[in-house]
């Protein structure tokens, strides 16, 4: 399905729109991945998007949407799911360690089967709950896509990220009321819109620092 010209070109138009600059064989390899994801998802139902064109604004363009936000060098992907936005992010950005945390069985076999089928070395795959993740060398940013609210989602996660790093959060439209209800302990340093080629529906991206360490045990670079 993915494999056709027609998706190829498809892809590539919608990231020439975006302004990005992706590979050619880059963009084949993000059309494998929605390969195995439209063929693992007739079993273990991964996603309800199941439309190709869709998929791939749903899935990869809406991913690559938050690539101007991502430094450092360790990335977390709390809650990946299907590997979003993860494996797309990965896949771009070579030079950085992703690792995909889930707690769900399924989920997790299918990321490491995308892994293993791709050849991707800058990812790692753990099946873990977020808050029983410790002793591991702090992350540059920690991002999810749609896992929880705001506030659960900074405080499930406070202990992972680095003093200097950045929490990342996907969201529909402006969350207003979830960023009243950010804890104490952290900032909010900018709301920034998304533009995805091909969706009508609003996006946009949270992003949180730390402001004072406190109380709150945060582990250092190794």
């Amino acid at each position: 399905m993915f494999n056709s010209a027609e998706f190829s070109q498809s892809l590539a138009q919608k990231i020439t729109v975006s302004g990005l600059i992706v590979s050619h064989d880059i963009q084949q390899q993000l059309l494998q991945f929605l390969q195995l994801l439209a063929k693992w998802n007739q079993t273990y139902n991964l996603t309800s998007v199941c439309d190709p064109e869709k998929m791939i604004t749903q899935h990869v363009l809406d991913s690559l949407a938050i690539l101007p936000y991502i430094q450092g060098k360790r990335i977390l992907d709390v809650g990946s799911g299907a590997g979003l936005p993860g494996i797309p992010l990965a896949l771009v950005l070579p030079q950085m360690q992703f690792v995909l945390l889930d707690s769900n069985g399924k989920k997790t076999r299918f990321l490491t089967h995308v892994v293993q089928s791709l050849k991707i070395p800058n990812i790692q795959v753990m099946q873990t709950r977020v808050e029983e993740l410790k002793n591991v060398e702090c992350f540059d940013i920690v991002m999810a896509r749609a896992f929880s609210s705001l506030h659960d989602f900074l405080q499930k996660t406070q202990h992972l990220c680095c003093n200097d790093g950045k929490f990342l959060a996907m969201k529909g439209a402006h969350p207003t009321d979830e960023i009243k209800e950010i804890p104490a302990g952290f900032k909010l340093e900018a709301v920034h819109p998304l533009k995805v080629p091909g969706l009508d529906a609003q996006r946009c991206l949270v992003c949180v620092t730390k402001e004072q360490v406190g109380d709150i045990i945060t582990p250092t670079r190794s």
